[in-house]
């Protein structure tokens, strides 16, 4: 048994295999599938059946599912089994524009699930002997359990931590000497800053792994995280939809995330066309689970942008990378006609150690133009020091510029100042007279 691998044949399978293997599962998950309201009426339309599916690129037969049919047929109108006998568990999203999305699983669908995670925690090195600490938000987020069943089943002493309260995170990890924490970026970065207010070097810790999700963010953001806690700090994939974590993950190369083909079916298409887009060219993920039966999804349009990773890993594992998620096309604005994204902002601030980690854009229309205000916080630099202060500002102002192709307006302002969000970070506020 290779001790690198926590399934080896499922890991190393040969791409043949795999889309043998694909194709099979599709066929059942379409069997199933058309077990559901909504499900039965796209396949009716479609002339769709298991039948007329022999390749995985036949699955561009079936339209699109997207969050508003989801939304459209809440709560149940996607499942396919028996919610009565089979159904144990429901997660949904937050929903704060319109009905939350609902997903509901098996006791099947849990442990595969689970099986995943802890596949991906295998794969960075966490094992049995290890304590792992979540500081993820418990409850109807997909964090919380997804990772505590995930850490359990890979036999890991587990500390549902959840999230918030710095201090008692920390007294968590040095009373029960957590080696594995799981938390976002922002709040990596947050916890670093506590410990060291409490007088503590947060490169002292037993911590050794940690891993980050949820929130994108830039390979410079997580280099720092790594720096301020003494770590190696490994990007994960998933959501709500597609059970949560588990999706996709970084092996210790940290070069792109092993998406798991065996569970899902990976697409990237161009978001304005749906057109499928080549290997290697970024565009919008749309993922079809293939081990999933109460409430399969199929062609699911995830708004996030990333492009595969076609290249052979040196790990060995056989299953493509997707790049990390550079963002959502729903986040994208628009601003005198350049199309931006936040973490394009977010990959220039962090290469200045005058600033902490919060930063927040602001989109305003001032006498009748569009304005970008950026809004950052100081680390340990005065706010007294004009001098200093308005130097930092323009080079800041002008390496932005360079990347954006917009001159914001950049307001460097007090430590603590700024909103801090314990869950995913707030990073665009939208106040223009035409959004």
């Amino acid at each position: 048994m290779n001790t690198n691998y926590w399934e080896e044949e499922i890991e190393t399978m040969s791409r043949e295999n795999l889309e043998q293997l694909q194709v099979e599962r599709l066929k059942k998950t379409i069997d199933i599938a058309s077990n559901s309201p909504y499900y039965k009426e796209v396949f009716e339309n479609n002339n769709i059946t298991s039948a007329s599916i022999n390749s995985v690129e036949d699955i561009r037969k079936i339209p699109f599912t997207t969050k508003a049919d989801m939304r459209a047929n809440y709560p149940f109108g996607l499942v396919a089994g028996n919610m009565k006998d089979d159904g144990v568990r429901i997660h949904s999203s937050s929903g704060t524009t319109g009905n939350p999305t609902v997903i509901v699983h098996s006791q099947h669908d849990l442990d595969s699930w689970a099986n995943l995670v802890a596949r991906c925690l295998y794969m960075v090195g966490v094992r049995k002997t290890d304590v792992f600490q979540n500081s993820s938000g418990y409850g109807m987020f997909t964090g919380g359990l997804g990772f505590q069943y995930g850490a359990e089943w890979l036999g890991c002493l587990t500390v549902p931590a959840a999230a918030g309260n710095s201090k008692r995170q920390i007294k968590f990890i040095t009373d029960f000497h957590s080696t594995t924490l799981h938390a976002i970026p922002s709040y990596a970065i947050r916890l670093a800053e506590v410990i060291q207010e409490e007088g503590i070097d947060p490169t002292s810790t037993t911590l050794k792994t940690l891993i980050i999700g949820a929130e994108p963010h830039t390979d410079e953001q997580r280099k720092k995280i790594e720096r301020m806690l003494g770590v190696k700090a490994y990007n994960c994939f998933g959501m709500t939809e597609m059970n949560g974590p588990g999706v996709a993950f970084e092996c210790k190369n940290q070069d792109g995330m092993h998406i798991w083909e065996d569970c899902y079916l990976v697409e990237i298409i161009d978001p304005e066309t749906g057109e499928p887009m080549p290997d290697g060219e970024i565009g919008e993920l749309v993922l079809s689970t293939l081990d999933r039966d109460m409430m399969p999804l199929i062609r699911y349009r995830t708004r996030d942008l990333t492009r595969i990773i076609n290249e052979p890993c040196s790990c060995g594992r056989t299953h493509r990378r997707i790049d990390r998620i550079k963002g959502r096309s729903d986040d994208m604005f628009i601003i005198k006609g350049v199309n931006i994204f936040p973490m394009q902002v977010e990959k220039i601030l962090v290469q200045f150690p005058e600033l902490g980690s919060n930063y927040l854009i602001t989109l305003e229309t001032v006498n009748n133009q569009d304005e970008m205000i950026v809004e950052v916080e100081l680390s340990d630099l005065s706010t007294d020091n004009y001098i200093e202060l308005e130097k930092v500002r323009k080079n800041i102002t002008r390496q932005l510029k360079d990347e954006i192709l917009v001159t914001p307006k950049l307001k460097l302002v007090k430590k603590g100042s700024l909103p801090q969000s314990e869950g995913k970070a707030v990073r665009v506020k939208d106040l223009r007279d035409n959004k």
